[in-house]
């Protein structure tokens, strides 16, 4: 890696600071996805405290080690998005609706405001958000077991 290339680093309190290819230091910036579900991988922003970009990275899987080790980690501390593994019940098929849910990340529930808040993604998934903007990801809801299914099927 040139010096003139960006690079990224911690500093002492945890945050993420950049140095810009001139040598300009921009504490406290953030990596954003612009595609965090369709393409990951694809576009990712560095903004600044301020929320203006610092930094356009056309795609994260080119950009050289160990920058990119350090961005996967800090934009894996910031990507929350639960897996639905199993619909354990909901409490009305009409909306608003309370769902019992079992995820990767344990047992919780949300509350779906209405059947616009599940929408279909690429390859079949779908996006369910909850009414505190929490977004659960179903992957291949054909999967799912039956009951879970019936109950999913009462809301698509």
């Amino acid at each position: 890696m040139s010096s003139a290339e960006p690079q990224f680093h911690r500093d002492a309190q945890g945050r993420l600071v950049y140095r810009d290819p001139d040598g300009r230091v921009h504490e406290g910036v953030l990596p954003v996805r612009a595609f965090p579900l369709a393409a990951p991988d694809e576009g990712v922003s560095i903004v600044g405290p301020d929320g203006h970009e610092r930094l356009w990275i056309e795609r994260l899987s080119a950009w050289p080690e160990p920058d990119r080790g350090l961005l996967e980690r800090e934009l894996a501390e910031r990507d929350l998005m639960p897996e639905i593994q199993r619909l354990v019940s909901v409490s009305s098929f009409s909306t608003p609706s309370v769902w019992t849910l079992e995820t990767d990340r344990g047992p919780t529930t949300l509350v779906l405001k209405g059947e616009e808040d599940i929408r279909r993604m690429p390859g079949g998934d779908l996006l369910v958000a909850d009414s505190h903007g929490l977004h659960f990801r179903l992957r291949s809801p054909a999967t799912l077991d039956r009951a879970s299914r019936r109950l999913l099927e009462r809301f698509l």
